[in-house]
């Protein structure tokens, strides 16, 4: 669907939030406050499910019933409440095995040929003689011309698919696309019906690519909320796959070139057994809101995540709190003040809600369950604005976001940044892969325009160099580190000047008729245009 142009009289309503806007006042003192309460000892690193997500909590109630707020969760209260499923593999339970053609069987080892994960539900997978289907990268991407799968039926059977993505600029070159990601292709499968996901790391057997997976495998995983309930998940390395008449040396360049497509293994099938226990975290993302006065079913929403990753008294040193200041007492403070200005503005069109979500360093699991279970529907769902680590330093020229190039938001926000001399820029880190990395991302793969600013590092003081070198100097000593504590002397110059651009940026959207847009080459367009008919 295209946006709409705004109506005279939506114009005329944005020009009394623009003088409204100039009224606002982020105020670099109390955000430096704020975070230093949440992020003091006492909240013991802002864990799930601890003695410090109830501080935290009840902080953040306090901090919105004070501002006259309105509960924003579900049934009108102010928690949504989320229980993770954590899996653990029961020791020597699993089995595998494949038949080739000829009727002989091949037991592979877990751990050594092949590593195994119970999908389903109940933990417990149990398949025999399933045929097996290979999909190359198992990537069905319209918008780019891709489809690894093209006519072939998949139901009931196993997809062997290849790790990562194709190379090259048609996958946004050196920024991953959510194509590579192992839950977009477990998605894919599930929806084409299949009933388990096999995939290829191309590397030995001793490389780090495939041990470190082995250790990963037999770990306790959470699993994230609204993954896709296939029966199982494995992985096999180059030389497993070889056995099984996948030789990648020779199927790597027809991979690449976009005219592969899927085939069933004639002949051959595959046998497994996984054996999982399951207990529950329950934790809670939390929701405040300001109600629409003329649109009140159309969301803006504004997230962070209030959770740090706790205490680890196996840490080396003397301090084993990971206090979290920056990640993410920083971001979450940032969402409150938002909320105490936007409080303080004209109410708005459309209902603007505050989420504070849970989980996210466990894997973004409180946007997922958010986005599994919306309290708001997610096709009327504007967009989301994410604030994560808000930026430390003077003020900048740039404005870095995730995923540029994805929708129109970015746009948006470049007309609002020009009229203060600055500009929107990539986060300059494609090796980092940002974009999958906070909550904003479990609303971009549901469809929901999604922006997520990031630090500047083009100082007005000392330019590009002297910016960049500070950021990384200071993320290379705090980030995930007991180190990550409030300080006096941070400068949040450049936290005031981007969180005044998300506030205006806000009012827009709160004030507008205007629907934000996933720009034609991103993925995420098709998943929008399922509800398209819910926006006209």
């Amino acid at each position: 669907m295209h946006r709409r142009f705004i109506s005279g009289v939506a114009a005329a309503a944005l020009l009394l939030v623009a003088g409204s806007a100039a009224a606002q006042d982020f105020s670099a003192q109390r955000l430096s406050d704020e975070i230093r309460t949440i992020s003091a000892d006492d909240f013991q690193g802002r864990y799930p499910g601890t003695d410090g997500e109830k501080k935290t909590l009840e902080w953040l109630q306090a901090q919105y019933e004070a501002m006259g707020m309105a509960p924003g969760g579900p049934n009108g209260q102010w928690l949504q409440v989320i229980d993770l499923k954590r899996y653990t593999p029961v020791a020597d339970a699993a089995k595998a095995s494949w038949t080739g053609a000829d009727g002989q069987v091949h037991v592979l080892t877990p751990g050594t040929d092949i590593t195994l994960r119970a999908a389903t539900n109940d933990g417990q997978a149990s398949i025999a003689n399933v045929g097996l289907v290979f999909a190359g990268y198992g990537i069905h991407a319209p918008e780019r011309g891709w489809d690894d799968y093209g006519d072939l039926d998949v139901t009931g059977k196993v997809v062997v698919v290849v790790a990562g993505e194709p190379d090259g600029d048609l996958f946004n070159g050196v920024y991953t696309t959510n194509y590579e990601s192992g839950a977009y292709k477990a998605d894919e499968a599930k929806r084409r019906g299949a009933v388990g996901v096999i995939t290829i790391i191309n590397a030995a057997p001793a490389d780090r690519a495939w041990t470190r997976g082995v250790q990963g495998a037999g770990r306790t995983r959470t699993q994230a909320p609204g993954s896709a309930d296939l029966e199982f998940s494995a992985a096999i390395h180059a030389d497993t796959a070889k056995a099984l008449g996948l030789d990648m040396a020779v199927l790597a360049s027809r991979l690449g070139s976009g005219d592969f497509r899927a085939a069933d293994m004639p002949g051959m099938s595959v046998s497994i057994e996984v054996s999982e226990t399951i207990d529950t975290l329950r934790t809670h993302n939390l929701l405040a809101k300001i109600p629409g006065t003329k649109r009140p079913n159309e969301t803006i929403i504004y997230s962070a995540h209030w959770d740090h990753v706790g205490v680890n008294e196996n840490a080396a040193g003397h301090d084993k709190i990971f206090n979290g200041a920056w990640d993410n007492a920083s971001g979450t403070v940032g969402v409150v003040e938002m909320a105490r200005q936007l409080k303080a503005a004209p109410a708005p069109d459309r209902t603007i809600v505050f989420a504070h979500m849970a989980a996210e360093e466990m894997g973004l699991l409180g946007g997922y369950a958010y986005v599994a279970d919306p309290v708001y529907p997610l096709e009327t769902t504007v967009a989301d604005i994410n604030i994560d680590m808000l930026p430390l330093s003077g003020p900048t020229r740039d404005v870095p976001i995730f995923g540029k190039g994805q929708n129109s938001l970015e746009d948006d926000l470049q007309a609002l940044a020009e009229k203060e001399g600055r500009y929107v820029s990539d986060d300059g880190q494609p090796e980092q892969g940002f974009y999958y990395r906070s909550d904003h991302f479990p609303f971009a793969r549901a469809g929901v325009p999604a922006l997520m600013p990031w630090h500047g590092v083009d100082w007005v003081d000392g330019g590009r160099e002297a910016g960049l070198a500070a950021w990384k100097a200071r993320f290379g000593a705090d980030y995930h580190k007991p180190s990550d504590e409030w300080s006096a002397d941070w400068d949040l110059r450049s936290a005031v000047q981007n969180l005044t651009l998300l506030y205006r940026l806000g009012l827009q959207l709160a004030n507008s008729d205007a629907w934000p847009t996933w720009k034609p080459t991103s993925e995420f367009g098709q998943v929008r245009a399922t509800s398209d008919a819910a926006r006209k």
